[in-house]
C-alpha cells in the first residue's frame, strides 16, 4: 500500500477550539484525533496547560476568537481547511471532508505569509523517484474516474462544443478571494481581459457549484453575458470543461490547480497557493515564490505530501491512494444509481440488501415480473434490473445483478447477505455465450497503479485466506496413499447452478470425476462436493457408488482455502473455487467455459469462447502481453463488483471488504445467525419492496 504521507506530526498534544464547527462536526475531530491531537472546547478551560494549542478554521469569520486566544496566552495556533479533494457532495449540503490540510504555520490560500503548505513547494526536493510515479498516476486517476473537489457533476452530460474561453467564478466573500490580494473588482478585469485578449472566441463563464445550489451568490450573472459570453451552470464535469477550453481564466479558484493538472497554462488574476511556480501566467507576483515546478511536483505536494486523508470505515489515516479508493466506490453507487431502479422478479430476502446497495440515491421499486417492469421504465426513466442471467424481452435493456466473488461469511442458500454484488450493462459474468463488462475489463490494458493495488489485494486475501464464502471447516488429512502422487482436487457443484447450465457443455460432476480420472489415472483424487449441495440446500450430489474407482477421497465439510495448499492441480466445470486456485497459484482445468477459462491462465478442455481466443491471438501480433493473474485478480475483485459495508452501511472499496471478512471480531456484523434473523431478513426484504414510498 502506498505509504501515507502528511505535511507535520503534531506540535502539541491538545488543540483549544472556540468555534462550535468542531464539535458539530465528528468528521473534524476524528480526523484531527487520527492525526494525533485532542481536542476540548477553549471556552470551558480556566486556564491552558503545557502543550496545549489553538485550532481554528482557515481564516474564517469565527477565526478571531482563537486567533485572540492564542495571542493572549502565547498558545501555539494550528489553521485547518479542507484538502484538495473534499467529498462527493458541498459541506454546505452536509457532506463530510475526507481530508484535511492542517497548518500550523499560515493557510494555503493566504499569500500574505508562509505557510507550511508554501513551505513544501519552495523547500522540499519533490524529487524521489517514487513519490513523482504517484503523483503521475493520481493525475491520471482524478481523471479517469472524473473527479474534483467537489463531486455532483454529472460525467454523462456533454459539455459546450470545444473553443472556447473558460472564465472561472468563485463565491463572493470567499476567503481565498481577499487573501490572494483580490477582490470583487478583480474578476471584472479578469473578464475584461478575456475578452480582450480572444476577440473572437466564445466566452463561457464556469459557475461555483455552491452558486448553483443557490447556497451563495458568485460575482457573475445574466447582466455579464452578451452575444460571445454565456453562463456555464450545467451540472457537467471540471474536467471536460477544462477539456474543451483554448485558454483559463480564474482569480484563486482551486479549479486553477486542476487546470494546471489539465495540461493548461492558466491566467491568475489574484495570487492563490499554485501560483509563482512557473505554471501559470501570473497576473499578481508573489516575491517569496520563484521555483520552477513541473506539474508533478505540484501535484505530489498538494495531494500527496501536504493532506491528511482519512478513511472513515477504518477511522484511520491513510493515503491519498486508499482515499481515492473509497471515493470512487461511493461516486460510482451515485453515478450509477442516481436513475433508479426497476427490479424484476427478485425473492423477498434478497430485497432488503438490493435496497441498502442500489436504493440509497433512489429507492428501487420491485415487481413481479420483467414485463411489468419493462413498462414501468418506460414511464418513469429507470432502469431494469433482474438477476443474473434471466431472459428479458429483446428490446428492454436491462441490468443483470449477481452476487460477489468475495460474497459473505456463510451460503446464499442459507440467506446470508452480500458484501459484494456485480451489476453488468452488457451481460454476466458466467454466461459465456455473449460479452459482459467482466470480459470488456480483461481486454483493456491495465495501468501500473491498478496493478499494484490488486498485487496488494491478492496479497490480502491469500494472508487471510479468504474464499467466496469464507465458510470455514475442517483441514484435511491426506492419507500415506497419497504420497508420491499427483494429488488432484475435482471441485463439485450444484447441478443446476446458472454458471454450469449456460458454461458446463452439459457435463455434471461424474463427467468431471471421469476425465479427471482419465487425465491423472495414477493420481490421488479428491472429490470436493459443493456446500449447498452438502448442506442439503441444492442438488448435485453425486451417489456414492458412483464414486468408486474415480474419488480417493471425499473431502467433506473442508475448509476450502487450506484445501488448496495441499493439492496440485484443480479440476473444476464453471466453479469460482477455480478461480480461487489460481489466486493461489494452482493449476486449473476446465472442462466448461467459466469466467477466467480463455485468458491463457487455464488449460481448457471446454469450448470457451472464441472472442477470448481471438483476443490473445491480436495481443500475441501486436507483441502484447496477455492477460494475468493480476489482470484477472484486477478485473473480478476491483473493477467490476461494487462492495458494501455491513458496519457503516456504506459503499466501500473491496480492501475494507476483504478487512470486513478477515477480521473475526466483525463476524457478527457480517454473519446473520438464528432463525430468528432468517425470518427478519425476509420479513426486511418484503418491507424494502416498498421503500419509495416513505423516501
Amino acid at each position: 500500500m502506498p505509504q501515507i504521507t502528511a505535511a507535520a506530526p503534531p506540535q502539541v498534544l491538545r488543540l483549544l477550539y472556540f468555534n462550535l464547527g468542531f464539535w458539530r462536526q465528528k468528521r473534524l475531530r476524528a480526523i484531527l484525533a487520527a492525526a494525533g491531537y485532542d481536542l476540548a472546547f477553549g471556552p470551558r478551560l480556566r486556564r491552558p496547560r503545557a502543550g496545549d494549542g489553538v485550532v481554528v478554521w482557515g481564516r474564517s469569520p469565527t477565526a478571531h476568537r482563537g486567533e485572540a486566544f492564542a495571542a493572549r496566552h502565547g498558545l501555539s495556533l494550528v489553521r485547518v481547511e479542507d484538502a484538495f479533494v473534499r467529498s462527493v457532495g458541498l459541506g454546505r449540503d452536509g457532506h463530510a471532508p475526507l481530508g484535511l490540510l492542517i497548518d500550523p504555520i499560515g493557510v494555503h490560500f493566504d499569500a500574505s505569509r508562509p505557510s507550511l503548505f508554501e513551505g513544501i513547494l519552495a523547500k522540499d526536493p519533490l524529487d524521489d523517484t517514487q513519490l513523482l510515479a504517484r503523483a503521475k498516476a493520481g493525475m491520471a486517476r482524478l481523471r479517469a474516474l472524473d473527479i474534483s473537489k467537489y463531486n455532483l457533476h454529472d460525467p454523462s452530460l456533454t459539455p459546450p462544443d470545444a473553443g472556447y474561453v473558460l472564465v472561472i467564478d468563485q463565491t463572493r466573500g470567499d476567503a481565498s478571494i481577499a487573501h490572494s490580494g483580490a477582490d470583487a473588482a478583480r474578476f471584472a478585469q479578469m473578464l475584461e481581459a478575456a475578452r480582450r485578449e480572444y476577440p473572437n472566441a466564445r466566452i463561457l463563464i464556469k459557475t461555483h457549484p455552491e452558486t448553483a445550489r443557490g447556497h451563495r451568490a458568485g460575482h457573475f450573472g445574466t447582466r455579464d453575458c452578451d452575444a460571445r459570453t454565456m453562463i456555464l451552470d450545467a451540472n457537467i464535469s471540471p474536467w471536460a470543461a477544462l477539456e474543451g477550453a483554448v485558454a483559463v481564466y480564474t482569480v484563486s479558484s482551486q479549479m486553477g490547480l486542476e487546470a494546471i493538472l489539465a495540461g493548461h497554462r492558466p491566467q491568475v488574476f489574484g495570487a492563490p497557493f499554485y501560483a509563482g511556480w512557473g505554471l501559470s501566467e501570473d497576473r499578481m507576483a508573489v516575491a517569496r515564490r520563484g521555483r520552477k515546478l513541473t506539474r508533478a511536483q505540484l501535484f505530489a505536494a498538494s495531494y500527496l505530501i501536504a493532506p491528511h486523508w482519512f478513511q472513515p470505515q477504518t477511522g484511520a489515516l491513510c493515503s491519498f491512494e486508499e482515499m481515492l479508493d473509497l471515493l470512487e466506490a461511493a461516486l460510482r453507487a451515485r453515478r450509477e444509481d442516481g436513475a433508479g431502479y426497476i427490479a424484476a422478479g427478485m425473492r423477498a430476502w434478497k430485497r432488503g440488501r438490493l435496497q441498502a446497495v442500489f436504493g440509497a440515491h433512489k429507492p428501487l421499486i420491485f415487481c413481479k415480473d420483467i414485463d411489468q417492469a419493462a413498462l414501468r421504465a418506460r414511464a418513469t426513466g429507470h432502469k431494469v434490473m433482474v438477476w443474473g442471467a434471466r431472459d428479458a424481452p429483446h428490446n428492454t435493456p436491462v441490468l443483470r445483478v449477481e452476487d460477489g466473488l468475495l460474497r459473505s461469511i456463510g451460503l446464499g442458500a442459507d440467506l446470508t447477505p452480500p458484501l459484494s454484488m456485480i451489476v453488468d450493462d452488457l451481460g454476466i459474468y458466467y454466461d459465456p455465450r455473449q460479452p459482459s463488462r467482466f470480459e470488456a475489463l480483461m481486454m483493456q490494458p491495465l495501468a501500473d497503479d491498478a496493478r499494484a493495488r490488486a498485487q496488494v489485494l491478492l496479497l490480502g486475501l491469500r494472508s487471510a485466506g479468504l474464499t467466496k464464502y469464507n465458510l470455514g471447516g475442517a483441514a484435511v488429512n491426506l492419507p500415506a496413499a497419497a504420497a508420491g502422487r499427483t494429488v488432484v482436487l475435482v471441485v463439485g457443484q450444484v447441478s443446476d447452478d446458472a454458471s454450469v447450465s449456460l458454461g458446463g457443455g452439459g457435463r455434471s460432476n461424474l463427467d468431471l470425476l471421469r476425465a479427471a480420472r482419465a487425465a491423472h489415472p495414477e493420481g490421488f483424487l479428491i472429490y470436493k462436493p459443493h456446500p449447498d449441495v452438502e448442506a442439503g440446500l441444492r442438488q448435485g450430489a453425486v451417489p456414492a457408488p458412483d464414486l468408486l474407482g474415480l474419488a480417493d477421497l471425499v473431502a467433506t465439510r473442508a475448509d476450502a482455502s487450506r484445501l488448496l495448499e495441499q493439492v496440485d492441480v484443480v479440476f473444476t466445470l464453471t466453479s469460482t473455487y477455480g478461480f480461487e486456485a489460481l489466486l493461489r497459484g494452482v493449476p486449473v482445468t476446465t472442462l466448461g467455459a467459466p469466467f477466467y477459462a480463455g485468458w491463457g491462465l487455464t488449460r481448457d478442455l471446454g469450448d470457451v469462447p472464441q472472442r477470448r481466443r481471438d483476443h490473445l491471438r491480436t495481443l500475441d501480433q501486436k507483441g502484447l502481453p496477455a492477460p494475468d493473474l493480476i489482470h484477472l485478480t484486477h478485473a473480478a475483485l476491483i473493477a467490476y463488483p461494487r462492495y458494501f459495508d455491513p458496519i457503516t452501511q456504506q459503499p466501500c472499496p473491496p480492501e475494507v471488504a476483504l478487512r470486513r471478512l478477515a477480521d473475526a471480531k466483525l463476524r457478527g456484523a457480517v454473519l446473520p445467525k438464528g432463525l430468528a434473523l432468517r425470518l427478519l431478513a425476509k420479513a426486511q426484504g418484503y418491507l424494502a419492496s416498498y421503500a419509495h414510498l416513505w423516501r
